[in-house]
This record gives C-alpha cells, sequence and structure tokens, in this order.
C-alpha cells in the first residue's frame, strides 16, 4: 500500500468561455464561471501500469455518453499527451488515474472545447513535472491545437480579453502528431508515430487583458441542441463587403471601452456589441436567433444591455446589470415559440486556469 508521500493529488480547473461578444469574431473571449475540473491522482510508488498509457479516466457531466475514456482519443488527454511526448516523455507517470467532471455543455458556444485544450496543456504540464512552461509558453501549445485564441486564451489567463494569433506554416501545421480541437474539421491528429512531436514555435499568440465593469453579468440561455462549431464556421461566406467589415472595425474599437466603464452605458454598449460577420449568416443554424438580437434592447428590456450568440452559438448571452430572469425568460420565449426547449445560467467573469494541490 502506497504512502500518502507516494501519492500525488490536485486539482486543475478551467473555466468555460465566450467568444465574439457580437462583433470580436476570433478576436475577444470572456471566460466565465463555469468551471471544467481535473481531479487527478498519481501513485508514485507504482513503476508500471495495466492501464492504457498508464492513465485511467473517469468521467461525469455533460455528454457523458459520448465522452471516450481512451488517453489515445479523449482530447483533454490526448493534449496531454502531446506536452509530454514534446518533452521526451511518451506516457503518463505509473499509475495516473484522471477524473474529469465537466459541467459545461458540448457543442453550445460555451468553449467546451477550449476548456479541454487549456485544461489538458495544463495536465500536461503537471503530470510531467514541466514547471519551466510558463501560461505564455503554455498558450503556445494550445494554440498549435486549437488556432482559434478567443476561448483558449480566455480560458488560460481568465477575464475579458483580446488576442490575436501569428500564421502559422503548411510545415508547422501538417505533423500527425499534433492532435487537432474539435473545433477543427480535419482528422483528430495525435497520431503516436514513435517521433517527438515537433515543439510549438515561441510567441504564436498575444492576449492582452480588458477591464469589465464590476455591475455587468452574463446570462447564459442554453438551447437544447448542439451546433458543432466547424458546421457554424463552414456557412460563414469566403469573402465579405467592405462596408460590412467596417461595420464591425468601428464597434470592436468601442466594445472593449464600453464594457470597462463604470457605471455602463447601455446605448454604448447595445451599439458595440452589433455585427455583421457571423451572426447574419449563422441564423440558418439557430431558429429565432435574428429576432432575439434585433427586438432585445436597452430600450424594451430594463437592465439589459446588449445581446449577441455565444461563440458559434446555439446559446445566447445577454450581459446584463439587473432583471437577469426576466431577460432570461423573454428569450426562451422566442426559442419556445421555434419549439426549442432552453435552461439559462447567471455567470460572471472568472479568473483563467488554476492548480491546487492536496
Amino acid at each position: 500500500m502506497a504512502s500518502s508521500q507516494q501519492i500525488e493529488k490536485f486539482v486543475i480547473k478551467t473555466p468555460c468561455s465566450s467568444a465574439n461578444i457580437g462583433p470580436g469574431f476570433d478576436v475577444i473571449g470572456l471566460a466565465l464561471s463555469m468551471y471544467l475540473e481535473l481531479h487527478v491522482t498519481i501513485d508514485r510508488s507504482k513503476t508500471t501500469s495495466d492501464q492504457p498509457l498508464n492513465c485511467r479516466i473517469t468521467y461525469e457531466g455533460q455528454g457523458e455518453e459520448d465522452i471516450s475514456l481512451d488517453p489515445e482519443v479523449n482530447l483533454i488527454t490526448r493534449v496531454a499527451l502531446y506536452v509530454l511526448r514534446c518533452n521526451d516523455q511518451r506516457s503518463f507517470p505509473a499509475e495516473t488515474h484522471v477524473h474529469i467532471k465537466n459541467p459545461i455543455p458540448l457543442g453550445r458556444g460555451l468553449g467546451s472545447s477550449g476548456a479541454a485544450v487549456v485544461a489538458g496543456v495544463q495536465l500536461g504540464k503537471e503530470v510531467g513535472g514541466l514547471h519551466d512552461l510558463t501560461p505564455e509558453r503554455l498558450f503556445d501549445y494550445c494554440l498549435m491545437i486549437e488556432r482559434h485564441p478567443d476561448n483558449v486564451g480566455a480560458a488560460l489567463f481568465g477575464g475579458f480579453v483580446g488576442t490575436y494569433l501569428k500564421p502559422l506554416t503548411p510545415e508547422e501545421t501538417a505533423r500527425t502528431e499534433i492532435p487537432l480541437s474539435e473545433v477543427l474539421p480535419a482528422p483528430a491528429g495525435g497520431v503516436d508515430t514513435g517521433v517527438k512531436p515537433p515543439s510549438p514555435p515561441h510567441g504564436i499568440g498575444h492576449h492582452i487583458k480588458f477591464p469589465w465593469a464590476p455591475e455587468i453579468k452574463a446570462v447564459a440561455i442554453i438551447p437544447e441542441f448542439e451546433v458543432p462549431t466547424a458546421k457554424a464556421r463552414e456557412v460563414l461566406p469566403a469573402e465579405y463587403p467592405r462596408a460590412d467589415v467596417t461595420f464591425n472595425l468601428q464597434r470592436i474599437a468601442l466594445l472593449p471601452v464600453a464594457l470597462g466603464q463604470s457605471p455602463p452605458d447601455p446605448e454604448l454598449i447595445n451599439l458595440a456589441m452589433q455585427d455583421k460577420l457571423h451572426q447574419p449568416y449563422r441564423q440558418v443554424l439557430i431558429p429565432g436567433l435574428t429576432k432575439i438580437v434585433e427586438s432585445m434592447t436597452p430600450a424594451t428590456q430594463p437592465g439589459l444591455l446588449g445581446v449577441c450568440l455565444s461563440g458559434a452559438g446555439p446559446t445566447i448571452l445577454a450581459l446584463a446589470t439587473e432583471n437577469f430572469e426576466t431577460i432570461a425568460e423573454k428569450i426562451m420565449e422566442e426559442f419556445k415559440s421555434n419549439d426549442i426547449v432552453c435552461r439559462w445560467e447567471l455567470l460572471e467573469p472568472a479568473e483563467g486556469t488554476t492548480v491546487t494541490r492536496a
């Protein structure tokens, strides 16, 4: 029987996130107070394990019937293995148990994939003892896997963030040893070829934290159906009219300032959250979206600041200072008229990924 000194325990906690917040397509992310948790136990007294890659996975939470418990298939452990193999470790320590607690709905625009990627990168760092990997370096690993910095930036660093991604060459992204997030419509990757995977280039992405007015909360209205991110991207055009691009640039210039002012200015925020680059095209996937975005304004709903699609959807995010339940019920009524069942959550900006050791 292993002594307490030989048992290592820690918990990784990663927030869900919303991306875009209207005009900030693939640029702006917001960490929110719903958390993916990894409860990890490593028995250091063992030198061998009968578990695949020395790792046993258990799971509770959203989409339980669809989650693989094979460490070579599960996105979280595939990502962790990528980090380990980039650092000359082929498998998890014997014997590792990863218990996943996930309340984040899958495929609903609340960053479930981004949270899994960030938690997986952090898991690789912790089990591999890779203490020289800074948060900025972990961001490089995340962006090799997901390549959309808004959700992973928010989940890793927390708060309300602006991000950008440096272009990667085809040679940097082509290796099959690099696991790909479900966000990308491509094979899963992460294949163990026996060859060391390429380490991410340094400084792939950067982020900056914007201020957030403490009065502002996020009402998330979550429909009971999924919109895969890859499918949501397929409906977007290859080219946009110049006027629509200018429209979004004008609003994204206002948005970080508008949401940081206290007290909030409802008219300014409502204007700054408008979008012409992704929401209009995704209305074919989300019944009632256009009416919700156009009819829900500060003038019609006291306390409301603005409404937008959360990431790729179908979740609707309403920013507000009061009357949260009334606002949620109004939006759910519109979904109900299209025979769509919803639930709602009141969320707040969250800190980034944390590790707590027993």
